[in-house]
């Protein structure tokens, strides 16, 4: 018999090839289905539950998970951290959104739920690994791992591991990492898994896809404010700064002549909404940054400017930058090209060619030492 690895289950496509290859690979293998958002729970506070939440998609992702765990001869776990992801990612995410930034809810329930819940009720059950379906590798050394970027381009998703710590590495297999995205589905088909043609999920971590505005305006009540340009000139009303994002299109209700309206900026302390027209808008991109709450993922901590390159967002190109430590969790990062978008509350992460390096949450933004008001 292998090692015992615990595998997190979720029903669809990736989780359930890993499943497969581990099993090929030799390891004694065992899943988990995470039940971590209660739709029922919260119906007073979302209102009338649409079409989706009484089909409870988390309960047709589990029956999922199921079928496949029979077709694969593996035990399968179903485990609540309800709990545990209202109170570490979900209240994260409101205040962060009270605080007038854009906070990625992906990033902190891989640090707080699929990676720490999980991995200590995955060490209760004996585990030697735990393993998820996420595009990233790993190299596990001897004195410690690394995670490298999965070899998919298009699927990588090492931005949204950057805050993994050595332990949690150290105890992680990513089975998926060596594969393209198109590989895992025809490996699926081929062994004629129940999740072989499921579509993937794209709403936020397992809240799941939803009219995002409307969604969080049942936990934070609007507070309309003035939408206006750096001039002053007055474009309407908007309906509350926490649901716009820097670089954002869609939804201003601006026309009229001209480029196309975006949002460039927010004023806080008069709630007011900055807009300007054009995607290469110059208040829209920044070349200096304060990132917190920073992860270091390597053992060694550089001294002095380090080299290396950075993403703002996910999927966005690499740029090159310097880092400069202000104190044990801040860095100073100044790109050697202006940013569009670099939008507090987001992550910023860092690589060195194929290592993930780390990341934090963006604080500020400035463009030639000037502060942006973001």
């Amino acid at each position: 018999m292998g090692k015992k690895v615990i595998l997190g289950m979720s029903g669809g496509v990736d989780s359930s090839v890993a499943a497969a290859l581990l099993l090929e690979q030799g390891y004694d293998v065992e899943g988990v289905f995470m039940r971590n958002w209660d739709s029922a729970a919260n119906s007073d506070i979302l209102g009338n539950p649409t079409a989706e939440d009484e089909i409870c998609p988390q309960e047709v992702d589990y029956a999922d998970a199921q079928k496949v765990a029979e077709q694969l001869g593996i035990k399968l776990h179903r485990v609540d951290f309800v709990e545990e992801y209202w109170n570490r990612v979900f209240m994260y995410f409101l205040n962060a959104y009270k605080a007038g930034r854009t906070p990625n809810p992906d990033i902190m329930c891989n640090k707080e739920v699929k990676f720490k819940a999980f991995l200590d009720y995955a060490m209760e059950l004996g585990c030697d690994y735990i393993a998820m379906g996420h595009y990233a590798r790993v190299e596990h050394g001897v004195e410690e791992s690394q995670m490298l970027r999965g070899l998919d381009n298009n699927k990588d998703q090492t931005y949204f591991l950057s805050q993994l710590t050595q332990k949690q590495l150290g105890k992680t297999l990513f089975p998926l990492g060596e594969l393209q995205k198109s590989e895992v589905r025809d490996i699926a088909q081929r062994l004629g898994l129940a999740t072989a043609k499921k579509k993937d999920s794209t709403g936020v971590c397992f809240i799941g896809e939803r009219d995002f505005t409307k969604f969080l305006q049942n936990y934070l009540p609007a507070q309309n404010g003035r939408m206006k340009t750096l001039d002053g000139r007055d474009m309407g009303e908007h309906i509350g700064l926490m649901y716009y994002t820097i670089g954002q299109r869609k939804g201003l209700g601006i026309g009229g002549a001209g480029d196309a309206w975006f949002v460039i900026g927010k004023n806080l302390k008069e709630n007011v909404l900055l807009v300007g027209q054009g995607f290469e808008h110059e208040y829209v991109y920044a070349d200096e940054a304060i990132i917190t709450d920073v992860n270091w993922i390597p053992k060694a901590r550089f001294e002095g400017k380090f080299s290396c390159t950075a993403k703002f967002r996910y999927r966005q190109a690499d740029v090159a930058v310097f880092l400069e430590w202000i104190d044990e969790t801040t860095l100073r990062v100044k790109c050697q090209e202006p940013v569009r978008a670099m939008t507090p509350g987001q992550a910023a992460v860092f690589y060195s060619d194929e290592a993930c390096l780390g990341g934090g949450m963006i604080l500020s933004a400035f463009k030639d030492g000037v502060k942006r008001e973001y």
